[in-house]
């Protein structure tokens, strides 16, 4: 009797498992993966428990926070990747173990290489791993984002200049130049597209029809750079979140889209690689604004400042008013005045109670002018505007123009030498006529310290001799000026057509 009851209990059992397999499947529960390299008894512990893998992976767990307590990165990086074995679904696991790869292993090692390693390592875990568990996943995207826009993109790492020259030279190398070839990527024909084409979506996980769909949004962009691939990462998230049939928190869609403005914002103010290649120092990459992006990464902030909750809309109103004051700012230092006015006037539309420098509740976007905003905002930078700091500025500025002429970007070169003569006619102004001929603020004239300035630049070893030879090209000199000399004829910047 006994028997015959646990057949049938056993029959019973086996048509609810079947269901159970079904719905399992359904749900994608079941793609679990071998668990390779750990201890004897871990494994045998997981095999013979079964369905308690999701306990040991709680044990494991608060093994590993013990171990973050007590900064033991290491040991925890083997510990997470057993628990992602176990519970490859678990978003949070993924996201911890890359973010300690990233951050702080890496910060472990002084060879920027060494660094580069394990940071790669955080975004491949992500990229090659998490999100091939987690295709809908809104915590990996977003954890993948901000490694390219905080890790490498900031400066808060002192390696990150090694990062983004890498970085670069990666994506010149996959790209097979400087820009992204949209229909050789797409429907490539050539044997070499097609291994690029397959390389970016293989190794790197993307997408050749999304990245152009991002770069016709937000761009044109420079793929080279991190901040756009904190953009792609973000969007990516977004588009993803719709198809995910699980309720997700609206605060970490939020934290998507931040990266998207936000990298916006970065690439307005440094997003155009001038140079990649070796300088006098060694393997160097030189950025500037691109100016172009302007109305896109505006665009991106006030979209956000319509769409997001009430709580967030002071922080988006702050930084959007920031982004229009850089637009005003660097418009004017490229020499672009009419761009200037066009962002200082809409900065006052916006946002015309609110003052523009720090300590200085007069500054207002009404009540200034944009010229004395520009000058105001470099001698708030100097925190004073003092004899020797103003000298060093104007110096400063000269040889931003300098540079910019041999990195070919002429038009910022007129700009930052009008800003440096604006600086001194603001000083002269300031210090009245009376007191020019006083030692304690004499400053010299805009002409000698740009004639200064240039004389040390093409001293031997300065410059590099191909970056010499350009900037006696772009100034039409053959012969070293004579500091010494100040009968020697002041040196002008050719005027951008």
């Amino acid at each position: 009797m006994l028997a015959a009851v646990a057949a049938a209990l056993f029959f019973c059992v086996s048509r609810a498992q079947w269901g159970l397999t079904a719905d399992r499947e359904r749900l994608g529960l079941n793609r679990y993966t071998e668990l390779r390299g750990a201890p004897p008894v871990l494994a045998l512990t997981t095999v013979a428990l079964g369905g308690f893998r999701g306990l040991i992976s709680n044990l494991l767990w608060m093994r590993a926070s013990d171990l973050q307590d007590q900064d033991k990165f290491f040991e925890m990086v083997q510990l997470a990747d057993w628990i992602t074995k176990l519970e490859p679904h678990f978003a949070q696991v993924w996201v911890v173990q890359a973010w300690n790869m990233a951050f702080n292993i890496s910060v472990k090692f002084n060879d920027p290489a060494d660094r580069w390693r394990w940071v790669e390592k955080g975004m491949e875990l992500l990229r090659d791993d998490g999100l091939h568990y987690n295709p809908y996943d809104v915590l990996i995207h977003r954890e993948l984002g901000w490694i390219y826009q905080f890790k490498m993109g900031d400066n808060l790492d002192d390696a990150n200049m090694y990062y983004k020259l890498e970085w670069a030279r990666e994506m010149t190398a996959l790209f097979g130049g400087d820009k992204p070839n949209w229909e050789e990527l797409i429907n490539p024909t050539t044997p070499d597209a097609k291994r690029r084409a397959e390389l970016l979506r293989t190794k790197y996980g993307m997408d050749p029809v999304f990245m152009k769909q991002m770069d016709d949004k937000h761009g044109p962009l420079e793929w080279r750079l991190p901040e756009a691939h904190a953009i792609y990462w973000g969007e990516h998230g977004l588009e993803m979140a719709e198809k995910n049939e699980r309720r997700i928190d609206p605060d970490t869609l939020i934290q998507l889209r931040r990266l998207v403005y936000q990298s916006m914002q970065l690439s307005f103010r440094r997003g155009r690689i001038l140079r990649l290649g070796t300088g006098p120092n060694g393997e160097m990459i030189d950025f500037a604004p691109d100016l172009e992006l302007i109305g896109k990464a505006n665009a991106a902030y006030e979209d956000a400042i319509r769409n997001e909750p009430d709580k967030y809309q002071r922080d988006l109103s702050t930084a959007h008013r920031n982004l229009l004051m850089d637009a005003a700012y660097f418009f004017y230092t490229y020499g672009r005045e009419k761009d200037a006015l066009q962002w200082y006037h809409y900065l006052g539309q916006k946002y015309p109670d609110t003052p523009m420098l720090p300590n200085q509740p007069g500054s207002l976007p009404g009540k200034m002018s944009l010229d004395d905003y520009a000058i105001a905002r470099i001698q708030d930078e100097v925190n004073t505007l003092g004899q020797y700091k103003t000298d060093d500025v104007i110096a400063g500025l000269e040889r931003q123009s300098f540079m910019s002429l041999i990195l070919g970007d002429d038009e910022r070169a007129v700009g930052l030498d009008v800003t440096a003569k604006n600086l001194y006619q603001s000083y002269q102004k300031k210090i009245g006529p009376g007191a020019q001929n006083d030692v304690r603020l004499y400053i010299a004239p805009v002409e000698k310290t740009r004639r200064d300035v240039l004389n040390d630049l093409l001293q031997p070893g300065v410059l590099s001799p191909e970056d010499a030879a350009i900037l006696r090209t772009k100034l039409g000199i053959t012969n070293l000026p004579a500091a010494t000399n100040p009968a020697t004829n002041s040196v002008t910047v050719p005027s951008v057509q």
